[in-house]
């Protein structure tokens, strides 16, 4: 009887033993999706300036040109102030963004790509 109880508790202590691996694994994965999708929303943001900007741009053109009656001088001259300005804007949201990360002490190193085969990587 002894001998059966010895096996029972030590499935319980292997099953407590895997259960704790499984738990670090999934929060390992959990904490990089979240750091994917903050990199995926940082990235948004800046390709939302680019393009908020040069339609904002636009828009001042199109009323510049409706008020002035400057025809095609106001649109032409508002995409290109807006490009600038969108431009501008993104550089310096990119630039934040960089000296977050070195204040946190990550270093925006590349990672090289690697390609493996299927039949390899088994």
């Amino acid at each position: 009887m002894s001998s059966e109880k010895e096996s029972r508790e030590e499935a319980i202590k292997r099953l407590s033993e895997s259960a704790s691996r499984l738990e670090a694994r999934t929060r390992t994965e959990a904490v990089a999706t979240a750091e994917a999708q903050k990199v995926v929303g940082q990235a948004w943001r800046i390709v939302a300036e680019l393009v908020g900007g040069v339609f904002i741009g636009l828009g001042i053109g199109v009323a510049v040109d409706f008020l002035a009656g400057t025809r095609p001088v106001g649109v032409i001259g508002g995409v290109l102030l807006g490009f600038a300005l969108s431009f501008f804007m993104a550089r310096r949201t990119a630039q934040r963004l960089m000296a977050e990360a070195k204040a946190l002490g990550e270093t925006p190193a590349g990672e090289p790509i690697v390609e493996v085969n299927e039949d390899e990587e088994r």
